[in-house]
């Protein structure tokens, strides 16, 4: 009898000792499964930071970029303000999109198209002029205005690249046809030649001393962002005075 007892005692002690094994054994699975958790969410909370701070870097630069021409693009100007008679084929241009400045002091988006030579200067120009909060009325395409300067300039529309010849030419390809040149603000900043002033509505901008929002002066920061970097400036001609008129020469 008392063998027996002793028996059941030890089988009742069995059974608690292996009750107890067993949820330790659950305790500490869950706890390695909790920790192997918390890991994986920090983990991924670091991946997420790097992915919105690359993010982040990413869309201040898509600001202002420059590539080759979309195809889309390319589309839009083909017989338009590209003509393949032009000195300069499709190959040797570039796609650039900025953000500026407007008259309204608002941040507005723009795009020009220049010779893929100076593609990233004519960013890093746009980024001055963007920091020094010059102000741009617009930045478009001439193909908006069907490729004509006039209209261009009457709508104030700052503009590159465009298949023509020099004002009063016929037979002299403009540094633009190269894209090699940059109007700004036009009506602020007008063509004058033994008087005729172009576009009409810059006559009331010819006195440089006047000084308006939009105008170019030199030594303004516009001029310097130009200048700084070896472009030559119209409004420091002898024969005339093109005061939007930037251009840089190339090999």
């Amino acid at each position: 009898m008392y063998g027996k007892c002793c028996k059941n005692i030890l089988y009742f002690l069995c059974i608690i000792l292996i009750i107890s094994l067993s949820s330790d054994y659950k305790a500490n699975k869950a706890a390695v499964k909790t920790k192997d958790s918390s890991i994986k969410q920090i983990q991924n909370n670091v991946k997420t930071d790097k992915y919105i701070e690359k993010n982040s870097n990413l869309d201040s630069d898509m600001k202002f970029t420059y590539t080759s021409l979309p195809s889309e693009i390319k589309e839009k100007i083909n017989g338009n303000s590209f003509k393949s008679t032009g000195p300069i084929s499709m190959d040797d241009l570039a796609y650039v999109q900025v953000i500026y400045w407007g008259f309204d002091d608002k941040e507005h988006k723009g795009e020009l198209i220049v010779n893929k030579k100076i593609a990233s200067e004519v960013v890093d120009i746009f980024k001055d002029l963007y920091e020094a909060r010059f102000q741009i009325e617009k930045i478009k395409l001439i193909d908006d205005y069907n490729s004509d300067d006039n209209l261009s300039m009457n709508d104030n529309n700052t503009y590159a690249y465009c298949y023509r010849y020099i004002t009063g030419s016929k037979n002299k390809f403009s540094k633009h046809s190269y894209g090699i040149a940059i109007d700004i603000n036009p009506v602020q900043n007008p063509y004058i030649k033994k008087g005729k002033v172009l576009p009409e509505a810059g006559k009331i901008y010819v006195d440089r001393k006047n000084i308006k929002k939009g105008m170019v002066l030199k030594g303004d920061s516009c001029y310097k962002a130009f200048k700084d970097r070896g472009w030559t400036w119209g409004g420091e001609w002898k024969t005339l005075k093109d005061y939007q008129h930037f251009e840089k020469i190339i090999d």
